[in-house]
């Protein structure tokens, strides 16, 4: 049991960072059983609905007993950023702290935990319209067009990238052509994190169980989720 200490401030947050198969959501329902915490999802897999296989989504019955914020919350033909996951994060960890409860953030998808942790840069939402005209353009002329039109407005980006990355590219190219500014730019522009905020307390906890265990926990893991 990792030691956290009674007297936290209310203004709390805390992240729980563990391996899959580590014990992690154990611990997060003792905790949630304290009565001092709400639990969020922190895993990019659980958000969706009837994605159950294979993803270790708790059960019906253990959600109902242990409430979770952000499972199944959109469809898999759905699209959810890691700045919507932020802002979603944002306005829940407020929602926690005026209920009187400590927000715990517990799962596995680190590339969640960097953007609250260390921050997102400042890149602009998709525009929709843009979006489209520049998928439009792709399927037309192909992922080389965007490439050598990102030669030309973006070097940086241009160069960091390879040819075949299809998703990046086009999302520098979109950026652009909304904000006619490039993504390196944009990226280069200081980052904003949740974690950074004066008026909160963060605590970051891993759980770093030995390997060996951890393999053998993981390997049981599967055999079930195929019987399953």
């Amino acid at each position: 049991m990792l030691d956290i200490p009674d007297h936290m401030p209310n203004n709390s947050v805390v992240c729980l960072m563990a391996p899959t198969a580590s014990g992690k959501t154990a611990l997060a329902y003792e905790l949630y059983d304290s009565g001092r915490y709400e639990l969020i999802s922190v895993d990019s897999a659980l958000i969706y609905r009837d994605m159950n296989i294979g993803t270790a989504k708790p059960t019906a019955a253990e959600l109902a007993r242990y409430p979770h914020h952000l499972v199944d919350i959109i469809d898999p033909t759905q699209s959810y950023s890691v700045a919507e996951f932020v802002q979603d994060v944002e306005q829940l960890i407020t929602a926690c702290h005026q209920q009187g409860k400590i927000p715990l953030l517990v799962g596995g998808t680190m590339m969640y935990y960097m953007a609250l942790i260390e921050g997102l840069s400042p890149v602009p939402d998709s525009d929709d319209g843009i979006r489209e005209q520049v998928e439009q353009w792709r399927q037309v002329e192909g992922i080389a067009a965007l490439y050598d039109y990102l030669s030309q407005v973006d070097p940086a980006s241009h160069q960091r990238l390879k040819p075949t990355d299809t998703q990046r590219i086009t999302r520098a190219v979109e950026v652009y052509k909304q904000t006619a500014i490039p993504i390196s730019e944009w990226q280069r522009q200081p980052k904003h994190a949740l974690a950074h905020n004066p008026e909160q307390h963060w605590h970051v906890l891993s759980v770093l169980p030995d390997r060996p265990w951890l393999h053998e926990r993981i390997a049981q893991r599967l055999d079930i989720m195929w019987e399953q």
